[in-house]
């Protein structure tokens, strides 16, 4: 059973809640434009950025799935973390050669490189699909916590949605950037306390970190299976899919989706940009470890105490929903006060994925569609009013579609995951191809794009013995294979961008060799792979 919450706990969440906005309404007053809106102003350092980027990672679908895919899943244990390998790989291809690029031509959407290096089609096709597939995935995060939300307070689920999107969608139509990056520093914060004072009782309750190791099940601390493929033997979380796979998502998410890049483009210059990703590339896994370790002391907790399971509100199978195992144990196990703090790094992880992502959302919309095709320029005052018409809008929207997101995958992070993988190669493929061809089309790109998106729907469909990690390099593949046909077509609309000159340009005029510190990243990989071997 869930014990009522004590009103220390609810003055705990109000408190934090009407903090929240007060911050954001105090941040708006700095802003003059939709690039004040949206970037920040482009004076942000690269901790910030940094920790932001972290916090929106750990969101809801990690301190949820994360522990449940450790704990509970049949495929799971402490395999995921060797997704985590192919984070700093990705990184160094991002600071060496996507982000110059960017940076060079000052972007808000980054789906405007694709008009200057295709056609207008590509960008709208590659930022709609976005739009369409980033606001599914926020759904799906407005349901994890709102099914936590329902859990503890018992209003149901619908008024668990409007309660949590009520303060996220205000907050965000306030704060802006400035708002998305301030605060998450400070959800952080609380989110790695919470985190660890539940590691600390997990462990503690067990008879310390060797005893509850020990007690935790053989296979689920294996950490690396070189011995499968995912090729079709119905492994899905192999050594070889969740790296490979892996470094094709971790490109196309922090190079081509507008959640991160906007961000990334909010720094100061290109040597803060590429500071933001290499802490990241360094900082990620030790936060990745903190919260599977407490999927460790999840799963020890359940075998010892029977009980907990049981505990747990029955999936619509009849099974039960395993991504309320932490909140549960939370609820149950904190002392009054606490457990308000514990409920606000829950609701701080859902907000710094949502605030972040109906801000891009909303950039998106504007400079793709509405300042794009508007016949008269907006006045500045007039750019943020409809900046903040359009968030709220799309707050709208995510919350309605967080009804209908519940049976994707047996845990949340897996469903988050399948999201992404599904397109997330091809769109890849779309910016790469452009970076490094200067003959290919936009008609070629699009075409691609299709193909390589339904090859994986259909490998979603009729082969679910493949790993949906392969999705990922798999869509590339078709993307840029289709996209070279092209090449047989003389075309004389094909835009001729010298993108290699500007990544130079800008290199030069960083004040760090990043071709040395990117080694870090290499180093850093390879002390990651000896500690799983070791683990």
């Amino acid at each position: 059973m869930v014990q009522a919450l004590h009103w220390l706990d609810w003055l705990v969440i109000g408190i934090y809640l009407v903090g929240l906005i007060a911050w954001a309404v105090y941040l708006s007053k700095g802003q003059e434009d939709r690039a004040d809106y949206y970037l920040g102003g482009r004076k942000l350092g690269a901790w910030p950025v940094a920790i932001s980027i972290m916090a929106t990672q750990c969101s809801t679908n990690s301190i949820l799935g994360a522990p449940a895919f450790v704990a509970f899943s049949a495929a799971g244990g402490l395999l995921w973390l060797q997704y985590e390998l192919a984070l700093p790989l990705a990184m160094i291809l991002l600071m060496l050669v996507v982000m110059p690029v960017f940076r060079h031509f000052r972007l808000v959407s980054v789906y405007q490189f694709l008009e200057q290096r295709y056609n207008l089609s590509t960008r709208l096709l590659l930022s709609g699909l976005f739009l369409f597939i980033r606001a599914f995935a926020t759904a799906v995060t407005v349901y994890s916590i709102a099914i936590v939300i329902d859990l503890i307070t018992g209003i149901g689920f619908f008024w668990s949605v409007l309660l949590l999107g009520a303060f996220t969608v205000l907050y965000d139509v306030f704060g802006g950037m400035r708002g998305v990056v301030y605060s998450d520093i400070l959800q952080m914060a609380i989110l790695v306390a919470v985190l660890a004072l539940l590691f600390w009782l997990l462990t503690s309750n067990a008879g310390g970190l060797a005893a509850m190791w020990q007690q935790l099940p053989a296979e689920r601390q294996t950490s690396l299976d070189f011995r499968h493929h995912g090729l079709g033997d119905g492994y899905t979380f192999a050594f070889w899919p969740m790296l490979i796979g892996g470094f094709f998502l971790y490109l196309a998410y922090y190079g081509c989706d507008q959640s991160q890049v906007q961000r990334e483009l909010s720094t100061r210059d290109i040597d803060a940009t590429n500071q933001a990703l290499l802490l990241n590339g360094l900082l990620r896994f030790p936060l990745v470890l903190l919260y599977c370790l407490v999927g460790v002391g999840i799963a020890v907790y359940a075998a010892n105490h029977p009980g907990f399971l049981t505990a747990l509100p029955g999936a619509a199978e009849g099974s039960p929903q395993y991504n309320l195992a932490v909140p549960l144990y939370m609820v149950n196990s904190l002392p009054p006060g606490v457990v308000g703090l514990g409920l606000v790094a829950l609701f701080a992880a859902a907000m710094s994925s949502l605030d972040s992502v109906l801000n891009s959302l909303s950039a998106t919309t504007m400079e793709d569609f509405i300042v794009r095709f508007r016949a008269e320029p907006f006045s500045d005052h007039q750019e943020i009013w409809a900046s903040r018409g359009v968030t709220t809008l799309w707050g709208v929207i995510t919350l309605s579609m967080a009804f209908f997101v519940g049976d994707i995958a047996p845990t949340v992070l897996e469903a988050i995951n399948k999201i992404g993988s599904l397109a997330n190669g091809s769109i890849l493929a779309v910016f790469i191809v452009g970076l490094f061809s200067h003959r290919i089309t936009g008609w070629g790109v699009c075409l691609g794009l299709i193909a390589g998106i339904v090859v994986n729907a259909l490998c979603w469909q009729f082969l679910p013995a493949l790993s949906w990690l392969w999705w990922n390099p798999l869509g590339f593949a078709v993307t840029a294979l289709v996209a070279s046909s092209s090449l047989l077509v003389p075309s004389d609309s094909t835009k001729i961008v010298h993108l290699a000159t500007a990544a130079r340009v800008l290199r030069e005029q960083a004040r760090y060799n990043w071709w040395w510190l990117s080694l870090l990243l290499v180093l850093w990989f390879v002390v990651l792979l000896l500690f799983l071997l070791w683990l």
